[in-house]
């Protein structure tokens, strides 16, 4: 893959540097070096079709509500390109990406999501 080594993610304002950390074949991951926050880029091909994943993971302790005792918690949030082998142009994925993840970033819209609304 060539994407840059480190990787810079920006979360709650906070940028966080994530090194590479592995890398086979079609698959890589970039680390904090606490691994409190992970990305992994993939892609694997499969009758006819392409998936292309980009994932991001963060890891807190936290206290549980219940019983205050502390232990690991992660949150994973991905997305993946499910493309056909031809039909779709590198620019036309672009744009569909784009729309989805602008409409992510309307105010409103991921809270409704984690609140089963649809």
């Amino acid at each position: 893959m060539s994407f840059a080594d480190p990787q810079t993610v920006t979360i709650n304002t906070v940028a966080q540097t994530l090194n590479k950390v592995k890398s086979e074949g079609t698959r890589t991951e970039y680390s904090k070096d606490d691994e409190s926050v992970k990305m992994t880029i993939s892609h694997s091909e499969s009758k006819g079709r392409t998936r292309r994943m980009v994932r991001l993971d963060q890891r807190v302790v936290a206290a549980d509500p219940l019983t205050a005792v502390n232990s690991y918690q992660s949150l994973g949030c991905y997305l993946v390109i499910d493309e056909p082998e031809y039909g779709f142009s590198d620019t036309e994925i672009g744009y569909l990406v784009s729309a989805l993840t602008a409409w992510l970033g309307v105010a409103g819209n991921v809270g409704k999501i984690c609140s089963s609304q649809s």
